[in-house]
């Protein structure tokens, strides 16, 4: 739990550094990710981060909150729009100030959990670990917004590990989400490493198969990018299908940007 737990420290770590550097302008630049600013970006994680750590501290106040919002989406009003006017009245350097103490809370509180631990979410309870593994996904997607929105590179590390797990576990929910049959081969995936090294999945002998870029990977299963957008070399049948619809958040169907909307030439 600690690697985990240190893994989605640094992630927030890192995160809060890029946006520390945004000037007010920037906090309110438009992505690519319907429409949304680095100001919304931080304030979703903040949200749900603040939800979490009531999870994992008080699982009564997390029901009751959990209760309210549900009585508040019925409404039609969207999560996004919830965000805004929780945190409405502080701008980008403020609402930093305000997220970055509930992150460290949160992971914290993580931390301190017996990694099989269960906690209460928004579906079916998670693992502490798996928790902290998710939070870590979504803290990384969220970020890749505002660095494509900036228009700079991220380095890419060993964290994307955590990423790339989850995308090839949720294979089969995939298509499940989207009521397909789930394909009767499961590729095989070989990943390179930001920082050296190949991570596999799955059997070498299988006839599918997934290589490339373990961040391309990470930004398709999270739909930042097109697949036509990545360096992924893949088999044409499962490994493409899935491919073309992987999903490794839950929610209903969600579909990848067309191809060349979100592949940003970084000028720093």
């Amino acid at each position: 739990m600690k690697k985990t737990s240190d893994d989605l420290r640094n992630e927030y770590r890192d995160l809060a550094d890029l946006v520390g550097t945004l000037t007010p302008a920037q906090w309110r630049l438009r992505s690519d990710f319907y429409g949304w600013t680095p100001w919304d970006e931080i304030a979703h994680l903040c949200f749900f981060d603040e939800t979490g750590l009531l999870s994992a501290t008080d699982s009564h106040a997390f029901a009751a909150d959990t209760a309210t919002l549900n009585a508040t989406l019925a409404t039609g009003k969207e999560i996004s729009a919830i965000a805004r006017e929780k945190y409405g009245h502080l701008d980008g350097a403020q609402l930093l100030a305000y997220w970055e103490p509930i992150s460290t809370q949160l992971v914290d509180a993580l931390a301190a959990l017996d990694p099989k631990a269960r906690l209460s979410w928004y579906g079916p309870t998670m693992s502490a670990r798996s928790f902290a593994t998710a939070r870590l996904m979504e803290t990384w997607a969220h970020g890749q917004d505002v660095w494509d929105v900036v228009g700079r590179r991220r380095p890419a590390t060993d964290r994307l590990r955590h990423i790339a797990h989850i995308g090839v576990t949720t294979f089969g929910w995939s298509f499940v989400n989207r009521k397909l049959p789930v394909p009767a081969v499961v590729p095989y995936i070989e990943l390179d490493a930001p920082q050296g090294g190949v991570w596999t999945w799955g059997d070498a002998a299988s006839s599918e198969t997934i290589r490339g870029p373990a961040d391309d990977f990470c930004l398709l299963v999270t739909q930042r990018r097109n697949l036509a957008d990545t360096a992924l070399r893949y088999s044409e049948g499962s490994a493409r299908d899935w491919l073309q619809i992987a999903q490794c958040f839950a929610g209903p169907p969600a579909d990848a940007p067309e191809p060349g909307v979100r592949k940003v030439a970084a000028t720093a």
